[in-house]
């Protein structure tokens, strides 16, 4: 569940076959206390402070570059076209999703019952 270089999970009660952990978002969800977890926490925790220093360096990674919307047509983003330097409208994805702040979780998931308190925004 926390397993992305440096980061770990916190253990914050335990309450019959269900244990609290707290998960490196801020989320706090139920756990089965059956579950095996492995102490400490995952090693490289420098890995975010990695600069690639140039863009020759990303693409080795297979990150392309990114193209702004608001530099493309209206055929091919919500934020795109316009006369001159249009600014963005609303902040919204490829597909029209709004972008910022919107919540994407299902809300029928059978899991919503193990979230007790949602990461912070």
């Amino acid at each position: 569940m926390a397993r992305s270089a440096g980061t770990f999970a916190q253990l914050m009660a335990k309450d019959g076959k269900f244990v609290t952990v707290k998960m490196p978002s801020g989320e706090t969800r139920l756990v089965l206390s059956s579950c095996m977890a492995t102490i400490g926490a995952v090693s490289n925790s420098d890995h975010q402070l990695l600069v690639s220093g140039k863009a020759g360096r990303s693409r080795w990674l297979g990150r392309r570059p990114r193209t702004r919307p608001v530099a493309m047509n209206p055929v091919d983003h919500p934020m795109g076209g316009g006369e001159g330097r249009a600014s963005g409208g609303h902040p919204r994805s490829r597909n029209g999703v709004p972008a910022k702040g919107y919540r994407t979780r299902s809300k029928t998931k059978s899991t919503n019952k193990y979230i007790i308190e949602r990461r912070k925004k």
